[in-house]
């Protein structure tokens, strides 16, 4: 990396731990006068950015396990992505800990002792927490595997990485399939705990990779009009990312779909109470929002060829879809918390910045600390020279 992008990159990071220090003094003000708030908007947080580094981690294994070698040439954008799981995880953990007996099973109404005798198993605070570290820790482990393995064929002139690497992937995909219904029952499900949903582990993973994969566009497009990855980053990247980031789209919309109708159609009160909650009233333009920026703007703007070739408007869609996943997590942890009626201000605004800033100074040291390219992996000179 030569000087210049490396001082523009640094003045990115100073400006960041700007952000970073000015909004977490708001948020911590703000925590004073509406704890609830800030609670909801710190769950937000700290869920939205380990799931988006868990989905780097996730790109990562699913291309070591397909053998893919086009994304060789900017695999160290979702590595350095997956150096936000530390810390996120650290603070999921403290802020699932400040209200474990909410999350906790109570009894309800006409219901006896021991009719919900596995929810009451499930959502006991001893298990509840041991899983929440359980999941946090294996996420952290597994991506932190296959970027160290990554980045030790730096220095080693055989593809030796490669192989260790595609078993582990193997294993993680394995453990992640199981872990993150887990983690999207306990974590947010659960503040709901008699509403329930059979697709809900299969939703998260749709909204997990789309968030994943607009993070990896906006990087990628920014490092290489700074500097890092010019003449490495290709347009033809940017176009398998924009056909990637499309289907994926469609396959949230298709999730999210199939969940509302069926519980519509079979109209039973304990399941559909959650969407009542959400498609009336002030909560509507909401959901309806998340579905134009989820799924609408991404699948009619990046029809064309060549809008996927535009880095104009690739940056554009991938901020649409991380609002978008923003709006989507909203509606998922708000409503339980703060009622019938959404709220928006200072609190939700600090803690946009603190978590955007604090991303970004993850992201930026975790991607500063390796080579830029990975020089000795074996599929470099295919990626270097790909055409979509």
């Amino acid at each position: 990396m030569t000087a210049a992008p490396h001082a523009v990159l640094s003045s990115i990071t100073r400006k960041a731990a700007a952000t970073a220090v000015i909004s977490a003094l708001l948020l911590a003000a703000c925590a004073v006068a509406v704890p609830g708030r800030v609670w909801s908007n710190l769950l937000l947080a700290a869920y939205y950015l380990i799931t988006v580094g868990t989905g780097a981690a996730v790109f990562l294994a699913l291309t070591n396990v397909c053998g893919a070698g086009w994304n060789a040439a900017f695999r160290r954008v979702p590595e350095a992505m997956t150096g936000v799981l530390p810390s996120a995880g650290i603070v999921l953990l403290a802020v699932l800990a400040a209200r474990l007996p909410e999350y906790a099973w109570h009894h309800h109404g006409e219901h006896g002792p021991g009719t919900f005798w596995f929810k009451e198993m499930w959502l006991s605070p001893p298990f509840f927490a041991a899983r929440a570290v359980g999941i946090v820790l294996l996420w952290t482990v597994f991506a932190r595997t296959l970027v160290r393995n990554s980045q030790r064929q730096d220095t080693r002139p055989e593809p030796s990485g490669r192989p260790v690497n595609t078993a582990v992937s193997a294993v993680f995909l394995a453990v992640f399939a199981m872990t993150i219904s887990a983690a999207g029952v306990d974590w947010i499900m659960a503040l709901e705990p008699m509403w329930f949903s059979t697709i809900w582990g299969v939703y998260q993973f749709s909204g997990l990779i789309t968030a994943a994969l607009a993070v990896m566009i906006i990087a990628c497009i920014v490092l290489r009009q700074r500097g890092p990855l010019r003449g490495v980053f290709r347009d033809d990247h940017l176009h398998d990312l924009g056909r990637l980031l499309i289907g994926f789209s469609c396959f949230w919309m298709y999730i999210w779909f199939s969940q509302y109708m069926l519980i519509w159609y079979s109209n039973i009160p304990e399941e559909t109470a959650y969407f009542i909650r959400r498609t009336h009233g002030p909560w509507g333009p909401i959901v309806l929002s998340s579905i134009v920026l989820n799924w609408l703007v991404p699948f009619f703007v990046l029809l064309p060829r060549s809008c996927k070739r535009s880095e104009r408007v690739m940056l554009k869609v991938a901020v649409v879809v991380l609002l978008g996943r923003w709006v989507d997590l909203y509606v998922m942890i708000f409503p339980p918390v703060v009622g019938d009626m959404p709220v928006f201000g200072i609190p939700e605004a600090a803690t946009i910045l603190c978590a955007g800033s604090l991303s970004v100074l993850l992201f930026l040291r975790a991607f500063l600390s390796s080579e830029t390219v990975p020089r000795n992996d074996p599929y470099l000179s295919e990626s270097l020279q790909y055409h979509a």
